[in-house]
């Protein structure tokens, strides 16, 4: 099968459904098996002698020999030049609802054509998607989808936003770029869901050519991260700072797990540092955790919990603090600052009224931060 004629089964295998499918996968797709990974150079690595490189993309540094790969495992040094093994090698693309990633804050209520590859440069306890995130490319089922196809399906199907997301988009970051730059020439906006794990030369590339990163802070604590992530903090925070000085639209997700980053002065010590980072107006979501992966000895977390966290958050001077995961709740919508309007009502992923007009509060005009068209 050609790589035209595979977008084309996508398409009528559900790509271009009016609903959001649940999943995309089909025995349509062709899938290609080990060896069949991609040889494209990557991107920030130094060569040393004795064919040895240095990994320059995230705090991790990784120092590879001959034939090794990073901690990310989609990463090899092959002769001492530096390779992705996983450039237009997608594992799962979906349509989702922008408000999936979650964005409040960016073009609500459109589709978004979402995918990801294999591989994460962390090991997140608590991570929701270590089927890809945790496993090398060849332990799954991956197909071509090249950036010229990612961006023909997305015009297919009429989604004016392409998101890099499920795993850890960093890890794939020569292919996400490539993308991000073709899809703008073609009208196309990019949006990036990560950890933020990355080291500051390449997320101000990457900043050239996306308009928006939701960044999932794990919380505001290094022990946290070396117990639960296996992660750096600092770089972290210094990622978002980066992007709040830049002119790419930036969300945050707390997630919230019970006895570990839901302390008071925890989360007070976090909104503080976020206003000074970042300014009071950038979103923020709180959102409930779930057992799964390798912390199922947790609870969900409580609705109180959550609440308490969102009280905090205004206390501190955060003007848009949401709670996710909770369906219905009245923290998923949008208030104007100034009159309290209610601007933006949600009911999980669906927009059942939006008031915002042209970046405005139609009540008392007061602007909204935010991408509105």
């Amino acid at each position: 099968m050609k790589r035209r004629e595979f977008i084309k089964t996508a398409g009528t295998a559900g790509l271009a459904a009016g609903t959001c499918p649940a999943s995309l996968m089909s025995k349509s797709y062709v899938y290609l098996q080990p060896p069949n990974l991609s040889q494209v150079e990557a991107s920030f690595y130094e060569k040393h002698p004795d064919r040895e490189i240095k990994c320059l993309l995230c705090p991790r540094f990784c120092k590879l020999g001959d034939k090794e790969r990073g901690y990310c495992g989609v990463r090899e040094n092959r002769d001492g030049i530096y390779y992705t093994l996983v450039y237009g090698k997608a594992c799962t693309v979906q349509i989702d609802p922008i408000e999936k990633k979650p964005f409040f804050h960016f073009l609500p209520g459109e589709r978004t054509l979402s995918f990801a590859t294999a591989g994460c440069n962390v090991n997140c306890k608590f991570c929701q998607n270590w089927e890809i995130s945790q496993v090398r490319p060849e332990q799954i089922d991956h197909f071509d989808f090249p950036p010229e196809q990612v961006i023909y399906a997305a015009q297919k199907n009429r989604c004016p936003v392409i998101a890099y997301t499920y795993s850890e988009p960093m890890v794939f970051f020569e292919y996400m770029y490539d993308t991000s730059a073709k899809a703008h020439k073609n009208g196309i906006k990019n949006v990036v869901v990560t950890g933020g794990h990355v080291n500051p030369e390449p997320l101000i590339k990457l900043i050239e050519v996306v308009d928006g990163i939701k960044v999932d802070l794990k919380a505001f604590s290094q022990d946290f991260y070396t117990q639960y992530v296996r992660g750096e903090l600092k770089p972290v925070l210094e990622a978002i700072k980066l992007i709040a000085q830049s002119d790419v639209w930036l969300e945050i997700v707390y997630l919230v797990i019970p006895s570990l980053n839901d302390q008071p002065d925890e989360l007070r010590r976090l909104c503080d540092w976020l206003i000074e980072a970042a300014g009071p107006s950038v979103p923020i979501h709180f959102s409930r955790f779930h057992p799964m992966y390798l912390l199922k000895n947790l609870p969900p977390t409580p609705l109180s919990t959550l609440e308490k966290a969102w009280e905090t958050a205004r206390q501190a001077g955060l003007q848009f603090v949401y709670i996710g995961n909770v369906p219905g709740h009245q923290a998923e919508n949008t208030y104007c600052p100034k009159c309290e309007q209610t601007l933006v009502k949600r009911n999980v992923y669906a927009i059942t009224e939006n008031r915002i007009k042209k970046g405005k509060c139609t009540n008392c005009g007061c602007p909204i931060p935010g991408v509105w068209s």
